[in-house]
């Protein structure tokens, strides 16, 4: 079993990342059928153990929920990590939690990174911000993100789910063909 965590920082209900997520998810586990591999999708609201998050930053001791959280992003086989672009770049709640999680959690393991804006205009988010976390935490980073705009979710003539198709394939296969590093393995822990 394949297992794919997805974790989300949109704060409304509904959220823009919440729902690229979940397309990202659909899709990623679509390629991975399609190549032969079972998945276990888990989605991981981060506005949903916000106040974890934040006691965690004073006290360093992860709530039940917040714990949770590390143990399935530990265990992934692959993480989607999507994020609201905020004052142009990723959400504070989602820093946060990447500030929380050990260090060492997201060394050699895939991950396929997503972000919703306003505008088009912040489509660079993705180079700008999240890639610069996501290199200096090791993570193995798949070669297509993906950015949505309010004007990608309307009738865009399939655009939107064309590149979700195509980033979903290359992660799944970036997936299949690396074991990420569990805690612990590694000598270098």
């Amino acid at each position: 079993m394949t297992g794919i965590v997805v974790l989300t920082a949109g704060i409304g209900v509904p959220s823009s990342s919440r729902l690229l997520g979940e397309r990202l998810a659909d899709a990623t586990a679509s390629a991975l059928s399609g190549l032969g591999a079972s998945t276990e999708v888990t989605h991981i609201e981060l506005r949903t153990i916000a106040v974890e998050l934040a006691e965690h930053l004073t006290t360093r001791v992860p709530g039940a929920g917040l714990q949770a959280a590390f143990d399935a992003v530990c265990a992934a086989d692959g993480v989607i990590a999507v994020t609201p672009v905020f004052n142009g770049s990723y959400s504070g709640l989602f820093k946060l939690f990447f500030d929380a999680l050990d260090e060492k959690a997201m060394k050699g393991r895939p991950v396929l990174l997503g972000a919703t804006g306003g505008s088009a205009r912040h489509s660079l988010v993705i180079e700008h911000a999240m890639l610069p976390l996501f290199f200096y935490l090791k993570a193995m980073v798949a070669a297509n993100p993906v950015f949505a705009a309010p004007k990608d979710w309307d009738a865009d003539g399939g655009r939107l789910e064309r590149r979700i198709t195509r980033a979903a394939e290359g992660f799944a296969t970036l997936v299949l063909a690396t074991h990420a590093p569990r805690r612990g393995d590694d000598p270098d822990d």
